[in-house]
């Protein structure tokens, strides 16, 4: 019997499915992806970036950055933890419950004046839900918060893992693959003054000691100052040094590397935030718009 068509067959259908599974699959998954309107503030993510950031991301990758720096934050899971966001005003009975959850009295006291303090830490959700149903009580609220774990976020790289939507406004993602300086996903938080950029870009072991990264003095313009003249920010001794465009596009585009809005795929540890009295509030507003003081 003749077994050659059913061969050709088997190996065509084998061919088929790990194409399908390999490449088509993901590329209907992740490669149609488009960006979402987030809950809490109704605006699109991610947003394009500036034209300027745009510029920026070109030298990003003409100078081999993506070569010693990733832009990926990795997490290693999540736990969750107890914060009291307000003590109320019975503070005997919310010292009792506190107690309760084998917490000293005068540690629960130092806590509830501290409020909002985060009580206790490393639960499973079913736990710290439940813990913080009993410290609710009359006026006093307190509520479980997310917290996401592993090495980045213990670095302040990043307040959640990145995911495919953050790269959405990308082409190409420069994911990178070696840390040889700080991963980059998130530089825009942490770092705002683009004169701090320049001047990290320009003398890189200034600004951090001991730094492996080589300076980019060829991203600046120097001139020899006449007399009388001040130099910049970015200047040496008796010299002016001014950024190029190039130098300014790339400070842009760092400051763009934000990846930190909370996604459903990827939610961010939102701490509550302090209770502001009614009565603090409407002095506030009082005073802004000028009335006078009682």
């Amino acid at each position: 019997m003749n077994n050659g068509p059913l061969l050709f067959f088997g190996i065509l259908a084998t061919l088929a499915s790990s194409f399908w599974t390999l490449l088509l699959a993901p590329q209907l998954q992740i490669g149609r992806q488009q960006p979402v309107v987030l809950e809490s503030t109704g605006q699109w993510y991610p947003v394009p970036r500036p034209g300027l950031a745009q510029q920026g991301a070109e030298v990003y990758r003409a100078q081999g950055c993506v070569e010693c720096h990733t832009q990926q934050v990795h997490q290693k899971g999540v736990s969750f933890a107890v914060w009291l966001a307000d003590p109320g005003t019975n503070k005997a009975e919310l010292v009792e419950a506190l107690t309760q959850l084998k917490i000293p009295s005068a540690d629960a006291a130092k806590l509830i004046e501290q409020a909002p303090v985060r009580i206790l830490s490393g639960l499973s959700v079913v736990a710290a839900q439940s813990m913080a149903s009993r410290l609710t009580n009359g006026d006093a609220k307190a509520q479980a918060v997310i917290e996401t774990l592993g090495p980045d976020i213990e670095r302040g790289w990043g307040r959640r893992a990145t995911v495919t939507q953050d790269y959405l406004g990308d082409y190409p993602v420069q994911l990178g693959s070696l840390r040889v300086g700080p991963d980059l996903a998130n530089y825009g938080t942490r770092q705002t003054n683009a004169n701090l950029i320049l001047l990290h870009l320009y003398n890189p072991q200034k600004m951090m000691p001991g730094s492996m990264m080589p300076p980019y003095r060829f991203l600046f313009a120097k001139r020899k100052l006449k007399e009388g003249e001040l130099p910049s920010m970015l200047g040496e001794p008796g010299y002016e040094i001014t950024p190029t465009p190039e130098a300014e596009a790339l400070a842009a585009y760092l400051m763009s590397l934000k990846a930190d809005v909370p996604l459903p795929e990827a939610p961010v540890p939102t701490p509550p935030a302090k209770v502001v009295p009614a009565g603090a509030a409407s002095t506030n507003v009082n005073e802004a718009a000028g009335a006078p003081a009682k």
